[in-house]
């Protein structure tokens, strides 16, 4: 059976390379726009990349690699200009956040987090991934999706390997799998939730008050009075996809609460090394969530970098990467070394952080190229479809579209076109531009989709195939959602009048 799985494999990865770069000199030699020969070789490489994404026709950082080459040979970029997308700050903030989950490890303060973990959610499997997921949706509420990430997942992966450790269980790799692409697909959710909760949000926010300057400001308390209930109905249906549907994991796999209290038991005393992790941990999340201002309806939690003078200079990485350097520093008692040692780096998987680059790299050429703006101009094609229709249509494209570019970047160049477009229609923008930003967060498929994607790719316990037939259908039942959420419920709580429009 595993010779004959692997022939099968071989087989998708021979005619996934052919497929792609046919489909790559086809597009290249044919071009689609006719306005743009740049974004039509933009798209050319986009299809060959992410059809060995797919196919794994060759390794996935490997594919990563190609807009380094084929940018500057089709005069698309300059090498300098594209290599600069592959180390950025986003980058390094994935890279602070594992050397924090790598001293978790190390120290074993893992093990202690996830038995606690388990006694507090539950005795069955699927209750602890809707616990994991409850704690990672209300965490990236209120700070990034890619931090949030980073904090469960070691806790996760202890769980998991906790049970893998424990000859009593059998058989657990459908529950992993759900665990840590229900961790992911959370940070995402849960970020839809407050104004704050990711990127795309405040880009709404920003670009709608701009273009209607005297229409009535979205407020955090309005928005989340949408996004919250919008973000449980997703979760919960998410939840039940992954557990019941995708993963089902086995009945009989049930916890033994009285062993997890043994095993609990036997750790001893904290250690000086986990209260070194734990008071780090702490640290960091405080430092995250409170490093900008939270607004709060009329109340206000101000944030400690709003009072430096150079607020601007710092961000998430920088907090990531000063905490990840002080644990080179403090001395640990366990061992003549510091809590992380330089042989710690080797641990970092770099094949990763390069397919999350290629990803940058990928976003950057829609941009450059306009690639992004042609694609956004297509949603004029909807102009006759029944109001539904259209918000549907909306929610397709910018999901897919943001599963092969950042939904900063996505947002910020279709939103503003859709703005035009409603007004155009003789529709209030908001009936559009609200179900496009919750799109945009809404992007399931690939590990280049999502910071917290590439995070939970990276542990080896997902292949690129499960992820992509997950995330396919995940995102489409989230087109659907948030299209019935916006049109029943959305046209009330932001109070939509289709004959008076903001100007």
């Amino acid at each position: 059976m595993n010779n004959t799985k692997i022939q099968v494999r071989k087989k998708v990865n021979f005619w996934g390379l052919i497929a792609g770069l046919i489909l790559f000199f086809i597009l290249t030699l044919f071009p689609v726009f006719q306005e743009s020969e740049l974004a039509s070789k933009m798209l050319a490489i986009a299809v060959l990349m992410t059809t060995w994404w797919i196919t794994e026709a060759i390794p996935l950082a490997v594919t990563a690699l190609l807009p380094l080459i084929l940018m500057p040979l089709l005069s698309l970029i300059p090498t300098e200009k594209v290599a600069s997308e592959y180390f950025n700050s986003t980058i390094f903030l994935f890279l602070g956040g594992f050397f924090i989950a790598i001293a978790i490890e190390k120290w074993n303060i893992h093990k202690r987090l996830a038995l606690q973990t388990i006694k507090l959610i539950g005795k069955n499997p699927n209750k602890i991934v809707l616990g994991f997921m409850i704690a990672s949706a209300l965490i990236s509420m209120f700070i990034s999706n890619t931090a949030t990430a980073i904090m469960m997942l070691p806790i996760g992966l202890s769980v998991v390997l906790n049970f893998e450790n424990d000859n009593s269980f059998s058989n657990i790799s459908e529950f992993t799998k759900a665990l840590f692409l229900a961790i992911a697909y959370s940070c995402s959710i849960g970020g839809i939730a407050t104004l704050i909760g990711t990127a795309p949000n405040l880009v709404f926010q920003r670009i709608f008050s701009i273009n209607f300057p005297d229409a009535p400001a979205i407020t955090f308390g309005q928005w989340m009075i949408f996004g919250f209930p919008l973000a449980i109905i997703m979760l919960f249906t998410v939840w039940l996809i992954l557990t019941k549907i995708i993963f089902n994991s086995n009945k009989n796999f049930i916890i033994n609460r009285d062993n997890i209290s043994e095993q609990h038991k036997n750790l001893g005393k904290i250690s000086f090394e986990e209260k070194i992790m734990l008071i780090i941990l702490t640290i960091t999340a405080l430092l995250w969530i409170f490093r900008r201002k939270i607004v709060l309806g009329d109340f206000i939690i101000p944030g400690w970098s709003d009072n430096l003078p150079f607020s601007e200079f710092i961000d998430d990485a920088t907090i990531a990467i000063f905490m990840a350097i002080i644990l080179f520093i403090i001395p640990a008692k366990s061992k003549q070394s510091k809590i992380l040692s330089i042989q710690d780096f080797k641990k970092i998987p770099w094949d990763i952080v390069i397919l999350f680059g290629g990803g940058f790299a990928l976003a950057k050429g829609f941009q450059e190229t306009g690639l992004s703006l042609i694609i956004g101009k297509q949603l004029e094609l909807i102009a006759n479809l029944p109001l539904i229709l259209m918000i549907l249509f909306t929610c397709l494209l910018l999901t897919t579209l943001t599963e092969l570019t950042s939904n900063t970047a996505i947002t910020q160049t279709v939103l503003p076109i859709i703005a035009s477009l409603s007004i155009a229609l003789n529709l209030h923008p908001l009936i559009l531009m609200i179900p496009a930003t919750i799109s945009a967060s809404f992007a399931f498929m690939l590990p280049v989709a999502t910071p917290p994607n590439a995070i939970v790719f990276a542990t080896g316990k997902i292949t690129i195939q499960e992820m992509a037939k997950t995330g396919f259908i995940i995102n489409i039942v989230g087109a659907i959602i948030t299209t019935l959420f916006f049109y029943f419920i959305g046209y009330k709580i932001f109070n939509i009048n289709l004959i008076t429009l903001p100007h």
